[in-house]
């Protein structure tokens, strides 16, 4: 099965932003959400964001007001705008499509995102 393709990541000073971009078969379908997951080295897995097929979105507690996920049906591209990063947001960031009624679910290879102090 075809995955999800993350890009857009890189490395910034702390302050700094960056867009990850997720492109693939479902990612902005009528029935699959995207959620964005990141794992730091030595760490666990953990959600970062998400956005349903409707647009409901979701943001962990540390990111809140400083990321915005967002998604573009013209495209097929689901958008994660970080703005303020910090050293501890430094990890892979993968893109994970999803959903009860969605059969295109699939995990992306992740996209390393680095930020210096």
């Amino acid at each position: 099965q075809e995955r999800p393709v993350e890009s857009g990541g890189g490395s910034v000073q702390a302050g700094g932003s960056l867009r990850l971009s997720c492109t693939g078969p479902g990612v902005t379908s009528d029935s699959c959400g995207v959620t964005w997951y990141r794992r730091a080295a030595g760490g666990q897995r953990e959600s970062v964001s998400s956005i349903t097929a409707v647009g409901s979105t979701y943001y962990r507690d540390s990111v809140k007001g400083r990321f915005t996920v967002s998604a573009d049906k013209a495209t097929g591209t689901v958008y994660l705008q970080m703005d303020n990063l910090k050293p501890e947001d430094t990890a892979m960031y993968i893109c994970n499509v999803n959903g009860a009624s969605c059969t295109l679910k699939a995990w992306g290879r992740g996209t390393q995102v680095t930020v210096s102090s």
